[in-house]
């Protein structure tokens, strides 16, 4: 068989224009479609409390693996709790109070980043356990703070007795 018999073919298919395999454009949708489509994303979304649990298994595991002085999984259940607590503000950077107003949760998430988050990453990148014992603990009550803004005091957290993932292991290899 001829090696170059198929060369020729192949050459024509690459001289054709793409725009003639191309479809029609589709029109632009109108703003009522595009409205339609944000709401069904909106659906999509967790809410705040769906990442607010997210946080608590996340910080919970962190006093775990902390103690047991694994601390490249302590950094990253700091980090993931971190993250986390970013996308619930996000997602309601502002909430309603129950007896009217509305309180915006940027600050507090400000404050604890550059508070209790700031003294983790100290004690964890040193280290530390005593000094991050003081720093958790520190970090739970700046979450009760917000808890207690919002109107949400019977949300009260505390020092866990279990880790959360029980298929991690929190002890070092």
């Amino acid at each position: 068989m001829n090696t170059r018999s198929g060369f020729l073919p192949l050459v024509l298919f690459l001289l054709i224009p793409v725009a003639a395999f191309a479809a029609e454009p589709a029109p632009p949708p109108d703003i009522a479609s595009l409205q339609k489509e944000i709401e069904d994303l909106k659906r999509l979304l967790p809410g705040q409390a769906h990442v607010m649990s997210d946080v608590d298994h996340q910080y919970g595991n962190l006093w775990f693996a902390a103690r047991a002085k694994n601390w490249p999984l302590a950094t990253f259940y700091m980090n993931e709790s971190r993250f986390r607590i970013a996308w619930a503000v996000r997602i309601r950077p502002v909430r309603p109070l129950p007896g009217g107003g509305e309180i915006d949760l940027r600050p507090m998430q400000t404050h604890i980043e550059q508070s209790a988050y700031a003294d983790l990453k100290v004690a964890i990148d040193r280290h530390d356990v005593k000094a991050f014992e003081v720093a958790y603990k520190k970090g739970l009550g700046e979450c009760f703070d917000c808890h207690k803004a919002i109107d949400k005091a019977f949300l009260r957290p505390v020092v866990p007795k279990s880790p959360g993932a029980s298929v991690i292991a929190v002890e070092p290899e």
